[in-house]
């Protein structure tokens, strides 16, 4: 299919705000400077890295915040639209227009966000980006089971094989950096992080399937949910679990699980890191409204390509990075391993692309193309398919409306 500027401009800026997410993120914990007066040193402030998975757990949710307003001055111009075109009583008012603009029942996704989110962080500490990007595609697996057990989705033959075929990939990817982190003696380390990142994956998964069963029928725009998210998260953040982070005992400065007070001591310290932070907030922002509107304006099997082409994107610039610029930031190509890494994203791929019937195998009855797909059967596309704030009305368990799919979708 042909594809408008627009819709390339948004494919492209999709691409490249997540890219700088991931990127922006695992540079912050590269980063050796300067902190709090440690109590053990005189109170002196010694070099060390930032090594804050939860405050940048609240930076996530600042930059979801963002999207808060974005619907605030979406939905107004929508309203003003409705009155323009049809002068409607209160009463005769769209629901959507009637949502208020806090749902406490959005807490309960964003303790899901917060959990998972905080656990992806803390396991990208101890593996390279790519490993890391490459590992949350196993998200398709817990999300398959739970929408399976809880939602009581049907799952097809191909949906089956394309998440044993990611399990093999995750396999492989896993085996490579554990291999690589041998020759290093910090194998066990790296373990912990694979296991925690597929963790954050199965909550990330749980979270999803949250926000299906309770939100589906409020009929809540995304960038909605996404702000409210935000919200409540910077609140938890700020008031619950940062202070508790503080005065439970750890391995941070002066003793704490993790010093908040560092992090910030650390940023103003050093430029370099502030800005890194300051793209981490933008992107998180920016790749929300990214991906809702690519899935508008085109599909959500769109979303996941792009997805899978901001792995290859991360990990590319991670080694120019290191080869080209600063060895002290991005990640080197494992001669002896890296080709596992390589075979384990490939899988990855093939994997996601049969999950999302993006390939069929005609060889194998099971996974050959419905033949509904194979009727010369033409289909009236609306006028307005190619504009973003187009939401398809169809409703059912085999083809859900964008909206569902969107907050199905949604990724930090």
């Amino acid at each position: 299919m042909a594809f408008t500027c627009m819709q390339i401009v948004l494919m492209v800026g999709m691409l490249i705000t997540g890219s700088i997410n991931t990127l922006s993120k695992k540079a912050q914990n590269d980063c050796i400077v300067k902190g709090y007066p440690d109590k053990s040193a005189n109170n002196t402030s010694t070099p060390h890295e930032f090594d804050h998975p939860w405050f940048q757990t609240l930076i996530m949710f600042i930059g979801e915040t963002l999207c808060f307003f974005g619907f605030c001055i979406t939905r107004k111009r929508e309203r003003d639209k409705h009155k323009n075109e049809l002068p409607l009583n209160e009463e005769e008012i769209p629901q959507q227009f009637k949502n208020r603009l806090f749902q406490w029942v959005v807490a309960v996704p964003t303790v899901c966000d917060l959990i998972g989110t905080s656990l992806a962080g803390i396991g990208l500490v101890y593996v390279d980006a790519s490993v890391w990007q490459m590992l949350r595609g196993s998200i398709i697996i817990f999300t398959g089971i739970l929408s399976k057990i809880f939602l009581k989705r049907k799952l097809k033959w191909m949906h089956w094989s394309g998440m044993l075929v990611t399990m093999l990939g995750l396999v492989l990817v896993g085996c490579s950096s554990v291999f690589k982190a041998k020759h290093s003696s910090h194998s066990s380390k790296t373990l912990i992080g694979i296991l925690l990142i597929l963790g954050s994956q199965l909550v990330s998964a749980t979270q999803m399937v949250i926000e299906e069963l309770f939100l589906k029928k409020r009929s809540l725009h995304p960038l909605h949910v996404v702000g409210m998210e935000g919200s409540y998260g910077v609140f938890f953040m700020s008031a619950i679990v940062l202070p508790a982070m503080y005065y439970i005992p750890g391995s941070d400065i002066n003793g704490s699980y993790e010093n908040s007070l560092d992090a910030l001591y650390q940023i103003a310290n050093q430029p370099r890191l502030l800005v890194f932070c300051l793209l981490y907030l933008a992107s998180i922002a920016f790749y929300n409204y990214f991906g809702l509107a690519v899935t508008k304006s085109l599909t959500a099997v769109h979303r996941t390509l792009i997805d899978a082409c901001r792995t290859i994107m991360v990990w590319a610039v991670d080694l120019l990075i290191f080869y080209a610029f600063d060895k002290n930031f991005g990640e080197p190509f494992d001669k002896q391993y890296g080709l596992l890494q390589v075979d384990g994203f490939f899988f990855l791929m093939i994997g996601t692309a049969l999950y999302n019937g993006l390939i069929h195998v005609e060889c194998i009855p099971c996974l050959r193309r419905p033949a509904e797909e194979l009727e010369d059967v033409t289909v009236k596309v609306p006028e307005n398919r190619g504009n973003i704030q187009y939401t398809s009305d169809y409703d059912d368990d085999t083809n859900p409306t964008e909206r569902t799919r969107l907050i199905r979708d949604q990724v930090n």
